[in-house]
């Protein structure tokens, strides 16, 4: 049961930092390195996520 809990509250934090990477792909002020290393996502998910927000 313990297992089950921490893999949802880490989908929990990685689902908010894929929102604030979005927001900080909307303000265009930052480089994707930048984001990646902010939001702790990996730079693969980063691109991923600027390429579904312009699709």
């Amino acid at each position: 049961m313990c297992k089950a809990m921490e893999d949802m509250r880490n989908q929990t934090l990685k689902e908010g930092m894929r929102e604030v990477a979005l927001r900080m792909l909307k303000a265009g002020k930052y480089a994707l390195d930048e984001i990646a290393a902010i939001s702790g996502l990996s730079l693969d998910e980063v691109k991923k996520l600027k390429a579904d927000k312009t699709a």
